[in-house]
């Protein structure tokens, strides 16, 4: 059991205010006083709870950021920049994940407020405009990435998705891969909606049309179901000149399984991926890809929040890595 503020004051013969402003006012308190309050301290292992001292006192240090996959390296990148940013701005940062699940998105909102954080960057699933503003009714700011919630009080950034699926399909032009398709998730969320719109209307730019194109869609952005995606391609018999994968965990699990199974890549297929995950350029054969500044994605957010930017939206540029997979 942990040490109560109260079991210190008792061991140290003083006054549970007495403890408080030690830990919190030591400069007021008698050096005497201080010495004993502190030797009961550690001698009972009293560890101060910070959850309970932010909600007394209204005005938290810290933030909460929900993600929806920490085990993939892209959210991974994105909590440490928004952690990078508010470690800057004097503040911690509890993660969460909600594994794309709206209940668990849900009550990982609730155990944030609970924890009284004055913000929280998520990257939501189904959060909507009215859960918005009940945490900012408790002074709780939020900002979005890569969704937008206009005149919900809600800052937010993103990524031009629609040109990083033009600057793919584009480069698979340039190299004659025109015959194309696409291993993408469904449902599929509004960034990967873009992506690939961006990406027919290069197509549609070029002179071709949508017949051209093939879907693949699998139920989660996985290495594992690029691998599933590449064993269903492979069973059409003629696979596609190019092909645009809406993430680089799909990217990589495909191009891995097509090689084992003999595809020579990028001569027989050439692969795109998105967003540029560091087991990108070190995969079996290294991933072109479209880059997102991750980093500063879950930085610009943290600033935004950190800042009392409500409402204000900030859209960052994506950029093409040609490696071996497509070049």
């Amino acid at each position: 059991m942990r040490a109560s503020i109260r079991e210190v004051a008792r061991r140290a013969g003083v006054s549970v205010g007495t403890v408080s402003n030690v830990l919190n006012r030591p400069d007021v308190v008698a050096e005497a006083t201080r010495v004993r309050v502190l030797t009961a301290i550690e001698e009972l292992g009293f560890v101060r709870n910070e959850a309970a001292r932010t909600l007394r006192q209204g005005s938290g240090r810290t933030l909460g950021v929900i993600v929806e996959d920490i085990a993939n390296p892209y959210f991974t990148d994105l909590a440490r920049g928004a952690e990078d940013a508010s470690n800057t701005g004097g503040y911690d940062l509890i993660w969460c994940t909600s594994d794309g699940s709206p209940e668990k998105e849900r009550r990982r909102l609730d155990f944030l407020e609970q924890q009284g954080v004055s913000g929280i960057i998520i990257t939501p699933v189904a959060l909507d405009a009215d859960r918005v503003a009940r945490l900012r009714a408790r002074d709780i700011r939020i900002a979005l990435i890569d969704r937008r919630m206009s005149g919900a009080g809600a800052c937010s950034v993103s990524v031009d998705h629609v040109q990083g699926g033009r600057l793919a399909m584009r480069h698979l032009i340039e190299l004659g891969r025109h015959d194309v398709a696409f291993v993408t998730t469904e449902p599929e969320p509004p960034p990967v909606r873009q992506r690939r719109g961006g990406a027919l209307r290069a197509l549609s730019q070029a002179g071709y049309g949508p017949e051209q194109t093939l879907t693949i869609a699998e139920p989660e952005p996985t290495s594992e179901a690029g691998q599933r995606a590449a064993r269903r391609l492979l069973e059409f018999g003629t696979l596609p000149a190019g092909i645009f994968c809406v993430n680089d965990l799909l990217a990589i699990g495909l191009v891995n399984e097509l090689v084992r199974n003999g595809v020579k890549i990028p001569q027989d297929v050439a692969v795109i991926g998105y967003d540029d995950i560091g087991p990108a350029a070190t995969c079996v054969i290294p991933l072109t890809t479209v880059r997102q500044p991750r980093h500063e994605l879950g930085a610009t957010a943290a600033e935004l929040l950190l800042a009392g930017a409500d409402n204000r939206h900030v859209t960052l540029t994506p950029e093409l890595v040609v490696r071996e997979s497509a070049s």
